[in-house]
């Protein structure tokens, strides 16, 4: 039997599965959307392609820009994971289960210390 305190938490992790599927099911979409597109224009995957420019990121999608369907799926791939502990966090902290949320914040700001470095590497 479960627990009546443990039902809460249980929901939580079930929408947290759901979400994760979901954004994988988006985030193969926009590669395949893209990868498609590709395709249509006659451009090679080998001849690579334009730097990610998030300000004009909404414009290049309108316009069905294969780089941007791309690069808004890789965008997507990497939000998910993200999303998954920030999400986590926030259970932990519903749950007051300090230091759950002391791991979890510490696995987001390694998150974000990668992200950081990878981008300073390429300016």
């Amino acid at each position: 039997m479960i627990d009546e305190r443990a039902q809460p938490t249980l929901a939580l992790e079930r929408r947290i599965g759901r979400l994760l599927i979901a954004l994988t099911y988006v985030s193969v979409g926009l590669l395949l959307g893209g990868v498609v597109l590709m395709a249509t224009a006659g451009t090679s995957p080998l001849s690579g392609g334009p730097a990610l420019n998030l300000a004009k990121l909404p414009e290049t999608i309108a316009g069905l820009d294969p780089a941007a369907f791309l690069w808004l799926g890789i965008l997507t791939v990497i939000a998910t994971p993200v999303s998954q502990v920030a999400l986590a966090a926030v259970a932990y902290a519903r749950n007051g289960d300090r230091t759950m949320v002391g791991i979890a914040l510490a696995i987001l700001a390694i998150m974000a210390i990668g992200v950081v470095t990878a981008v300073a590497g390429t300016v």
